[in-house]
């Protein structure tokens, strides 16, 4: 049976990164080509992933949207591909804001959504997800790709990012979305400045005590290299790693990341040392 449900056995999933885009801001062009696409979602299984985002439309900084139809051909025949050829196990996700590629992907074979407007975008999103039982990340998002790092502003980013979360998994359940297929993502570098990814991590388990499991996507991500001696994203795995464990640590359920056999190793030390914690 595949995956199609967000709890698992394990105490956290990986979710490895397939953009199959020309723009990403970290591997942008490297899997655009449905071949090295394909071959990177098996290498990823082969590093013990557990789900497998496909994205069709870069949702970095300054990224303008792309239309549907490019999404779907970009999407759709490496979705099928990776179907036909992974374990039942891994589960496959389908990274957009647009209901009618989520369509076309769930179609192919994909058993996630991932949705970085958390339903907002496309009216249908939410009852779409509703009716095919599938699990759907909702991310925190403060404005559109295009400007949404021209100006973000908070005054308290923990609170309001859990706040705008609780109102969307309001309207996932007002749409018929069971409470067990949903998830929550507070968008570190969606709408915010360097400080609010650094206090969103520092405030997980306030997301964490929402009740809903948590997706974590720091991989690669610019605030890294103010602290790494400005190191280009391709640099970041150490980086990364440690805001791996650091979610683990917080009660994080899934970690999204670029590099899937390293950061498998950082949340399982992570998960050792929790549970080796005292009972207080």
């Amino acid at each position: 049976m595949m995956r199609t449900a967000l709890i698992q056995s394990a105490p956290f999933s990986i979710m490895g990164i397939l953009n199959c885009t020309p723009d990403s801001f970290s591997d942008g062009g490297r899997y655009l080509a449905h071949e090295a696409a394909v071959a990177h979602g098996l290498a990823m299984c082969a590093e013990g992933v557990d789900v497998i985002d496909v994205g069709g439309e870069s949702t970095r900084p300054g990224a303008e949207p792309v239309p549907v139809a490019v999404q779907e051909q970009r999407v759709v025949p490496v979705l099928r591909q990776l179907r036909e050829r992974i374990p039942a196990r891994v589960a496959l996700s389908i990274d957009t804001t647009s209901a009618q590629v989520a369509a076309a992907a769930l179609a192919a074979g994909a058993n996630w959504i991932n949705d970085t407007s958390a339903g907002s975008d496309d009216p249908d999103m939410l009852p779409l997800a509703a009716a095919h039982g599938v699990p759907i990340v909702l991310m925190h998002r403060q404005g559109q790709p295009r400007d949404m790092q021209m100006n973000p502003q908070y005054d308290n980013v923990v609170a309001e990012v859990c706040a705008q979360l609780t109102a969307r998994v309001a309207a996932a359940l007002a749409a018929g979305v069971a409470p067990r297929q949903i998830a929550l993502d507070p968008g570190l570098g969606f709408g915010k400045r360097f400080e609010h990814n650094w206090a969103l991590l520092a405030g997980l388990s306030e997301l964490v005590a929402l009740g809903f499991p948590v997706v974590l996507g720091a991989s690669r991500k610019r605030f890294l290299a103010t602290v790494s001696d400005g190191a280009a994203p391709a640099a970041l795995l150490s980086a990364t790693c440690a805001t791996t464990a650091l979610g683990v640590a917080a009660g994080v359920a899934v970690l999204r990341v670029h590099d899937v056999a390293a950061n498998r190793h950082a949340a399982a030390v992570a998960w050792a040392v929790r549970q080796a914690a005292p009972a207080r």
